[in-house]
């Protein structure tokens, strides 16, 4: 498809601090290239907001290759935009039309609470992450090759496709209840499934759970908007592993 130039309007979500009350505020923009990122299309906003001599727009950003999973957006009521399976840095301008009018939001959430602008806090899946502890590895002198154990390659996948996981929050913002059930069941399936998980797997669930609730996420009621509007395709079978290794835990 031939690159082109469209004009879009823009309502932005504005708050200076999560102590401030935000609205959506109105720009236009104009020579926008349909093959630039949405991401490239903000700087091209900044840019612009600069010359004007305004304020640009807080919004997270790194590695613009769908893999740190921080640029966190709601664009016209979907998580990451109109695409599925990507993030926002990979969404390109020619998913919209010429005239159309962005709505570009926060993720909203009790546990991500706005830090400035579209900037939230996600701390939240780091503090879950770190209550999950370590993983025993035996380093005096007998360390086991990695090959060395048998593992069912069926195992294996599922293990390598809940660690594809980016940590985004997609499937917190989308999720009617704010519920983190489907990143913490991906970050407890990608351990429970190898045998090098195993030794702290008790322990693990039930210290990830306990966080999880303390953080102030919902409970999940199955609706599914987590696994359709997640980037990386975490499947709800990671939640329903995460449930039974949590009943297994508490049992114990």
């Amino acid at each position: 498809m031939a690159s082109k130039n469209i004009n879009i309007k823009l309502k932005v979500w504005r708050q200076k601090s999560g102590q401030t009350q935000g609205k959506l505020e109105d720009y236009t923009l104009n020579n926008v290239s349909t093959d630039s990122s949405f991401l490239e299309m903000m700087d091209q906003l900044n840019e612009q907001l600069v010359n004007e001599r305004k304020e640009p727009i807080a919004f997270d950003h790194d590695c613009r290759e769908g893999i740190c999973g921080m640029c966190s957006m709601f664009i016209n009521g979907r998580a990451h935009g109109p695409d599925t399976g990507i993030t926002t840095c990979q969404l390109h301008m020619r998913s919209f039309k010429d005239g159309e009018t962005i709505y570009v939001e926060p993720w909203r959430s009790k546990a991500f609470p706005v830090i400035k602008d579209l900037v939230v806090d996600r701390s939240s899946f780091d503090r879950i992450q770190q209550a999950g502890g370590f993983v025993s590895v035996n380093t005096s002198g007998n360390t086991i090759d990695a090959n060395a154990t048998p593992i069912p390659k069926a195992d294996a996948d599922k293990a390598f496709e809940a660690a594809a996981c980016i940590g985004c929050g997609a499937c917190v913002a989308t999720c009617k209840n704010g519920s983190a059930m489907l990143f913490v069941g991906a970050k407890v399936s990608q351990y429970a499934l190898l045998p090098q998980g195993k030794v702290e797997a008790t322990q693990r669930v039930l210290n990830m759970v306990r966080q999880m609730d303390e953080e102030g996420f919902g409970n999940c009621t199955n609706t599914g908007a987590c696994e359709i509007e997640c980037p990386k395709g975490i499947s709800l079978e990671n939640i329903a592993r995460m449930n039974r290794e949590f009943l297994k835990a508490s049992l114990k």
